[in-house]
């Protein structure tokens, strides 16, 4: 049996790095991506090859840009599974914030998921199925202070998640969100001691979430629950 194909963009690190490890597990093979740490997508996908004898190719380039998301899909001839994970992260008051930093966390969290979902969509369509999972955050449906342009990212993200679904559905192509809480990742390390159990002291499941679990709703919604579509899922230990 052939091997399915999925891309998951942001993969270095963290949840994206977790949803590459459970993918290849379950025989895909990989196209992943990041801006900065190339050195430890390479080493991550040399690691995949070796485990699980998949193919795993790299891509190293700034998916908000429009031009570096065709880049990427320039060798890419079929394709099952887009996970749109790349996102960044700001901190602070939005009367601080410069045009250029709003600019580019819309750019990073939102744009490069159409760029990527829309040049995925005729290779999905070709075969008359396929699955796109976003990865969002709780601050989208919420709304975070001091997280103004991240939670509007996320917000547009669902949106997006939810509208795309009822154009795709026709044929047989997924489309879904996974909202995440508390993390246990590098964007969140950002918090002090402090500020992180207050927020643990909030949540009913009493710890953060591991990005392995994030991952584990990933695949499932990847390999199966083909009725589920435009929705976004939360997970969040009950915290929200």
């Amino acid at each position: 049996m052939k091997n399915k194909h999925a891309i998951i963009t942001g993969a270095s690190r963290g949840i994206g790095r977790a949803i590459a490890e459970k993918l290849a597990g379950r025989g895909y093979n990989l196209t992943i991506t990041c801006i900065n740490n190339v050195d430890k997508l390479n080493e991550l996908a040399g690691q995949l090859r070796e485990a699980y004898k998949i193919t795993c190719r790299t891509f190293a380039g700034d998916l908000s840009d429009p031009s570096q998301a065709d880049r990427l899909f320039e060798d890419v001839k079929e394709l099952d599974v887009l996970v749109n994970n790349a996102g960044i992260s700001y901190v602070g008051l939005i009367q601080d914030m410069t045009v250029e930093e709003w600019n580019r966390v819309i750019s990073t969290n939102l744009s490069s998921a159409f760029y990527c979902s829309r040049l995925s969509i005729p290779l999905m369509l070709s075969k008359k199925n396929g699955c796109i999972i976003n990865i969002s955050s709780v601050w989208g449906e919420h709304g975070a202070s001091t997280e103004v342009a991240y939670s509007a990212s996320k917000g547009g993200l669902n949106a997006f998640t939810r509208a795309l679904a009822r154009e795709l559905a026709p044929s047989n192509i997924r489309v879904n969100a996974v909202a995440c809480g508390m993390i246990d990742t590098d964007m969140n390390r950002i918090f002090d001691s402090d500020d992180i159990s207050s927020i643990i002291e909030e949540i009913p499941a009493g710890r953060m979430g591991r990005p392995e679990e994030v991952a584990d709703l990933v695949c499932g919604l990847c390999m199966g629950h083909s009725y589920i579509t435009g929705q976004v899922i939360t997970l969040d230990g009950g915290w929200m």
